[in-house]
């Protein structure tokens, strides 16, 4: 076997989501020769015997003997000169891989002479080949060949077997979970069609040619008046297609498109706004151009904002729809006009004046000096995109945070007529793409931080960005512990002070905790405490309502009821004395004053706190709870007080208890006044 193994590669850039699948093998070429280095070759009608040598005429052939070769699964013949026909026939027989059987012999049809477009790229270096003949899966050829009857030329020189592997593909990538997004198609400006300003389709006898693509856009102006009515445009233009064709003896009215003095746009010949129509505007330059003429003479009148931007949103929309920016420069060949001859080359802005090209004083000197902000308007980006709000989220600091739905809204300062449409971006995937005129979308976002990115695209190919970072959350706030009730120090006059406790946390963040019971308050993020007072002996609700960045909300309550037990209820020890004062709870407390004087009392509950008054002479006693030491308490207080609350203790969990005074004897100071017992159930 002769030739050299040639392995297949690819001729162009693979996309990135095939290189990131399994690599696989490519495609190989083997060859093997079919006639000796010298060209000779078979005339006999008879094939040539495999392996051996066969005299006919004056000429001598080969074929090739069983061989094994590499893997390969398609045959063909080839020779070098594309011109030359195959004056014989080339059999082959293959030997399967699979099973290691021999085909019968089959013939290489001779294929049709090469079709390559003379002079281009695949014309080069072809070669005349058989139609190729695919066996299947195998690892051994043989061949041979038979002449044509009467053949007086030799077979052609180069002569050869193609044995092709197509190799195996790279494993199919798996595909993003993302659904397609449709791209809006480009907005076509908003037009007065030829049919709606009543365009004579009967004087148009011939069919619209068409230029390949659209380079420049000339301004023209009609000449005449300014002074005639926006609604008289259509009859003006009427008119002039009527002297474009009656007068002038054109197929059509000349310009592509028309705009009179109040902005009003006109379709103009006919052939396809989408089209790169062939005008007959510009002389030498009507191919890869496009023409857009002002209803009016500009020599001494500009025109107003409102018609600069309808031109330049022409000329956005038909530049940019070959990737050409209304800005540029570019160079095309005359045709022929009265300021450059015939194949003369011409450097033009992209947005051009009539005078660029011939010699006229159309578009008008004061028009024509307005063609620079034309292209300003024309050329620039999406001017100041920013989002201005989204529904179904907070902004804190520089973050939104969603419960996963939201809706941005985003502005621009350009104007809708210039815009393409608006690609959104979540995390780099392209999610959605809208029309320009519609400045937001809805989005469902998946837990997590996200990045949602809106890409204004202009009619003239520029973009703009602008991101925004969005936090979706699903999960409510998580109270850790709480809410406690308390009882803690301070007035009993009809009321009990309390003090709620709580600990709550988020993922994403605390926008607000409240109070929603027994008041409303706002408690911030920070505070795990509240101080507030109830009425005793009334069953009250204490809730709390803590609402995430995202808005997910959680609320908690308990319920407790805080009970008075006067003194007279405990359990005495030692000489306690009957005291009234309407000052008192009740109007009456207990005072002792002998040292070890005890009261007890028993209740089930989850926190208490002793209920006495203080005077400048009070003293002190010792505190019991279920039987231990719970500290002394100093009644002594500077002015006289009732109806105190002081020393509390809480438990976990509602329970029996003991709580037990004892009064000290304090020298001096022996007297203490108990008002009773406070205790929340």
């Amino acid at each position: 076997m002769s030739g050299a193994l040639v392995v297949l590669g690819s001729r162009g850039p693979v996309p990135a989501e095939l290189t990131a699948a399994a690599a696989g093998t490519a495609p190989t070429l083997q060859t093997i020769d079919l006639l000796p280095a010298g060209g000779s070759s078979p005339t006999g009608r008879a094939f040539s015997a495999p392996g051996a040598l066969r005299t006919e005429s004056a000429a001598a052939g080969r074929a090739v003997a069983p061989r094994t070769t590499a893997r390969f699964s398609l045959v063909g013949a080839t020779w070098t000169d594309p011109a030359r026909r195959l004056t014989g026939t080339v059999q082959v027989r293959t030997r399967s891989a699979a099973d290691g059987t021999w085909t019968p012999w089959q013939s290489l049809e001779a294929a049709e002479p090469n079709p390559a477009e003379p002079g281009s790229g695949d014309a080069d270096g072809a070669r005349g080949t058989t139609d190729p003949l695919w066996v299947g899966p195998s690892d051994g050829v043989e061949a041979r060949i038979a002449a044509d009857a009467g053949r007086t030329t030799p077979l052609p020189p180069g002569l050869r077997l193609d044995l092709i592997d197509p190799g195996r593909p790279a494993a199919a990538p798996v595909p993003r979970a993302y659904a397609r997004v449709e791209v809006p198609a480009r907005p076509v400006p908003n037009v007065v069609t030829r049919a709606q300003w009543g365009a004579n389709e009967k004087l148009v006898e011939d069919a619209p040619e068409y230029t390949t693509d659209v380079q420049v856009l000339f301004v023209h102006h009609t000449a005449g008046t300014n002074s005639y009515s926006c609604s008289d445009s259509p009859a003006i233009i009427r008119s002039i297609q009527a002297y474009h064709v009656k007068s002038k003896h054109w197929n059509d009215i000349g310009y592509n498109f028309l705009v009179d003095k109040c902005g009003t746009l006109f379709e103009g010949r006919r052939g396809g706004i989408t089209r790169a129509v062939l005008g007959a505007h510009t002389l030498g330059f009507n191919s890869h151009s496009s023409a857009i003429a002002v209803l009016g003479n500009f020599g001494s009148t500009g025109v107003s904002a409102r018609v600069r931007t309808v031109i330049a949103q022409v000329a956005a929309y038909k530049l940019g729809a070959y990737g050409n920016t209304p800005a540029g420069r570019t160079t095309l060949v005359s045709s022929g006009s009265d300021r450059y001859a015939k194949g003369s080359k011409a450097v033009l802005n992209r947005i051009s004046g009539h005078r660029d090209t011939g010699q006229t004083e159309c578009p008008g000197n004061t028009l024509y000096g307005q063609l620079g902000s034309i292209r300003g308007i024309a050329a620039a980006a999406p001017a100041d995109l920013a989002v201005a709000k989204v529904n179904g989220a907070t902004k804190i600091g520089a973050t939104y945070f969603t419960r996963g739905t939201i809706r941005p809204f985003w502005r621009v300062d350009t104007a809708t007529t210039l815009m393409n449409r608006y690609d959104v971006y979540v995390d780099g995937v392209l999610t959605a793409s809208v029309p320009a005129g519609q400045l937001q979308q809805l989005l469902r976002l998946s837990p997590g931080r996200h990045t949602v990115r809106v890409r204004a695209v202009a009619l003239n190919g520029r973009v703009a960005v602008t991101d925004t970072a969005v936090y979706a959350d699903q999960t409510v706030p998580a109270f850790t512990s709480g809410p406690s009730v308390t009882l803690r120090p301070g007035s009993l006059n009809g009321i009990v002070p309390v003090r709620l406790r709580w600990a709550v946390s988020d993922a994403g963040g605390l926008r607000t905790v409240r109070l929603t019971s027994p008041a409303t308050a706002s408690l911030g993020t920070a505070a795990t405490a509240w101080a507030g007072s109830v009425k005793p002996g009334v069953a009250t609700t204490f809730g709390l309502r803590a609402t995430d960045r995202a808005g997910n909300a959680r609320s908690v309550a308990a319920v407790r009821t805080a009970v008075l037990v006067r003194e007279a209820q405990a359990q005495r020890e030692g000489t306690w004395r009957s005291i009234g004062n309407p000052a008192y709870l009740g109007g009456s407390a207990l005072r002792a004053t002998g040292k070890n004087a005890s009261l007890t009392w028993t209740f089930t509950g989850r926190s208490a706190a002793l209920a006495v008054s203080r005077t400048s002479v009070s003293g002190r006693v010792q505190v019991y709870v279920d039987g231990e030491p719970a500290g002394i308490v100093d009644l002594r207080s500077p002015a006289t007080v009732y109806r105190r609350a002081v020393w509390t203790r809480s438990w976990g969990s509602s329970d029996r208890h003991t709580v037990k005074i004892v009064v000290e004897g304090t020298a001096g100071r022996p007297g203490v006044i108990s008002d009773g017992l406070v205790y929340l159930r």
